[in-house]
């Protein structure tokens, strides 16, 4: 397969948002931008009415390095196995969840500016994005360090705690993971219970963008929708 036919073949969710990462960090490389003029600050935004920091602070996760491609490499592969698993046929739902997650991350970097400071959160939305697969795949096994096996609904939290060990910043792996556990229980958990109903749904304008019917957003079994992908080790292996 060459690399064009590749590139087609990923699916459109993930094919346009680590594009537009990749090209965004292309552009800093060849200082076209720079970090200060994309990062998220509520001040420039509000104030000095610089609304495409919105969306460009979820689009930089550092110059080409290992830090980028490690996040590149695991935001591809999990926002695939979204959108090819759980997601499959679903497309306005998975834009739903990335949209609702960078809207509620903005507004606790709103609320929380002054006291923790966050300039990007391309890392919290790919965290939220890897929670919400390993809640969808409950039974995966992921290895961590080739070391330890760990079921993947609690591999979230492995990192989380091995970014605290080695002293790094882990306030954007919180963030992913509080917005990634309210998407799972709004929409995978309270609508079966026997009174629960539905609070979070994907608009039907986001359906018709699609090309999808106007119909009930599905909610997974959490039973293995992705079990082809259950076994795939974490890429730390």
């Amino acid at each position: 397969m060459d690399v064009q036919q590749f590139y087609w073949d990923i699916p459109p969710i993930t094919r346009f948002y680590c594009t537009a990462c990749f090209l965004t960090t292309l552009a800093v490389r060849l200082e076209l931008i720079t970090p200060f003029q994309i990062y998220f600050n509520p001040v420039l935004i509000f104030k000095g009415l610089q609304v495409w920091r919105l969306f460009t602070n979820f689009l930089f996760f550092d110059n080409f390095g290992f830090h980028f491609f490690f996040r590149m490499l695991f935001t591809y592969h999990y926002c695939r196995s979204l959108e090819e698993g759980s997601f499959r046929g679903h497309t306005s739902d998975l834009l739903f969840l990335i949209l609702y997650g960078g809207l509620l991350m903005t507004l606790l970097s709103i609320l929380l500016y002054f006291n923790l400071t966050i300039h990007f959160l391309g890392d919290a939305l790919t965290m939220m994005i890897f929670y919400v697969w390993s809640r969808r795949n409950r039974f995966g096994q992921m290895r961590f360090l080739g070391l330890f096996v760990v079921m993947a609904p609690y591999f979230p939290f492995v990192l989380l705690a091995f970014g605290f060990i080695l002293n790094v910043s882990i306030s954007q792996d919180i963030f992913g993971i509080i917005t990634g556990h309210l998407y799972y229980f709004l929409v995978d958990v309270f609508p079966k219970h026997p009174r629960g109903f539905k609070l979070l749904e994907t608009p039907n304008i986001l359906k018709r963008l699609f090309d999808e019917e106007e119909t009930d957003q599905y909610i997974p079994n959490g039973d293995g929708d992705e079990q082809e992908l259950q076994r795939r080790e974490n890429l730390l292996d």
